[in-house]
């Protein structure tokens, strides 16, 4: 170890590697209930660093988790077997925004709340928005694949990545993809690398397609007092002739909790609410903002309300924001999954997650991005109290197989990392495992990079 840390110092510097036991407790853990503890901490300030610091883990065959702010929600990042944590908010600057071309040029450390408001300022739109956008960082973002609320009209991460620099396992530099709108030359190796949790490589670059900035945005919110009633109303609104930019779900549950966290002015009364955005041209939006209305109240809903300023409109979306803040406000553990569904299984899958809700008598929560499918069903414990987490375990794997029935997946954005590992049969046969499996071990012969994931008890997964 002493050798390794003398190694890392040479290629960093010695204020750019942490050993003390406080420094690796901080870079053990991310937004899930686990942590590990890392043998030591990195933080290269390049990509020629990145490099080096590749290239020492693989020739010695040490574990390597590459890190971006730990607001992961599946333990992508997190040290399973020690090793070196190397962490890449030191990469951290805006290369170019290229409005002509539409796109910008950004360093993994960037965080994408600051990408937002800076191609904002020059009347450019980065759609993207995970919940944790003033935190996260874009390399992570691509690395998980993304999503957020504007999945629903907009896409995720990995729509808006037009090429990459990375580092391989084995420490060699790659360019892949370019500026260029379209680009079929060759395999996507963008593609493999967008999503794939650090286990393929390091993104030290990423070319980011921008879209011009909606020039109106209504947004409404819709109250119900019967939830499967919502999720009627999401199935009936996507096939309405328009796609929001955004179609979110919460529930009863997760109402009062921001409610009484936030001080935001909801209907905590109410059974669910819809929070619903469309954005493009002004008169467009009215008409659109009108047809939404109509179908939520054909639906149930006993109230839409629409945010007639900036204002009122914040206080909709601080409510949304907050929610994984204030569920811990119930218990200590909160226990987050990303079952995604197609959008017509919607309706059904949430009448599944209130039968397992009865069943174990549990604390679920259900929100999320329902416009594409994309439910957040949470689960809030005390994971001191060895009962209610083992009825938590038995529920995420009724949930999961709920989803699977309906035709869907694992994760619609978090990631399999290592709580949904176990479950990857599930969606998945023996020959798609092993396709995914000799793809990791021809690119990292040793695992080396960020292993233990996604591939439940693989060899060098």
């Amino acid at each position: 170890m002493r050798q390794l840390i003398s190694q890392l110092t040479k290629i960093t510097g010695p204020d750019q590697v942490f050993t003390a036991p406080e420094e690796l407790y901080c870079y053990g853990y991310d937004a899930t209930f686990r942590s590990f503890m890392p043998d030591v901490v990195v933080k290269p300030r390049d990509r020629d660093q990145v490099a080096a610091v590749v290239k020492l883990a693989n020739e010695k065959g040490i574990p390597l988790y590459p890190r971006g702010a730990g607001t992961g929600l599946s333990g992508g990042s997190l040290p399973v077997r020690g090793g070196i944590v190397i962490v890449l908010t030191g990469l951290n600057r805006i290369l170019e925004i290229d409005r002509e071309n539409l796109l910008a040029v950004v360093q993994p450390g960037v965080v994408t709340g600051d990408l937002h408001r800076a191609v904002e300022e020059k009347g450019l739109f980065y759609p993207p928005d995970p919940a944790s956008s003033d935190a996260c960082t874009i390399g992570g973002n691509i690395a998980e694949c993304a999503g957020g609320p504007r999945g629903f009209k907009y896409g995720v991460t990995r729509d808006y990545v037009l090429g990459l620099e990375a580092v391989s396992p084995t420490g060699e530099v790659l360019r892949t993809g370019g500026k260029t709108v379209k680009n079929v030359s060759g395999y996507d190796l963008t593609r493999l690398l967008v999503g794939s949790e650090g286990t393929l490589g390091i993104i030290t670059e990423a070319t980011l397609r921008l879209l011009p900035l909606p020039r109106a945005v209504r947004t409404l919110m819709a109250v119900y007092d019967d939830l499967p009633k919502a999720g009627e109303a999401i199935a009936k609104i996507s096939t309405s002739g328009v796609i929001p930019a955004t179609l979110e779900i919460m529930d009863r549950l997760t109402i009062q909790c921001v409610t009484r966290y936030a001080g935001c002015n909801l209907p905590s009364d109410a059974e669910a609410v819809l929070i619903i955005e469309v954005d493009g041209m002004e008169n467009a939006v009215a008409e659109e903002a009108d047809i939404v209305a109509r179908v939520c109240r054909q639906t149930g809903a006993r109230e839409v309300v629409a945010a007639q300023n900036a204002a009122e409109r914040e206080n909709i979306w601080r409510a949304r924001k907050a929610i994984s803040a204030a569920l811990v406000q119930i218990k200590p553990t909160k226990i987050s999954e990303d079952a995604t569904v197609p959008r017509s299984k919607v309706p059904e899958m949430i009448m599944k997650l209130q039968q397992i809700r009865a069943k174990y008598d549990i604390n679920l929560v259900i929100f999320g991005h329902a416009g594409d499918g994309n439910l957040h069903p949470n689960i809030i414990a005390d994971e001191n109290d060895p009962a209610e987490m083992q009825k938590a375990e038995a529920a995420i794997g009724e949930i999961f197989e709920a989803a699977v029935s309906l035709g869907g997946t694992l994760s619609g954005e978090h990631g399999i990392g290592i709580l949904k590992a176990p479950f990857m049969h599930l969606e998945f046969g023996h020959a798609e495992l092993d396709y995914m499996r000799r793809i990791k071990e021809a690119l990292d012969p040793k695992g080396v990079l960020n292993p233990g994931k996604i591939f439940y008890g693989a060899r060098n997964s």
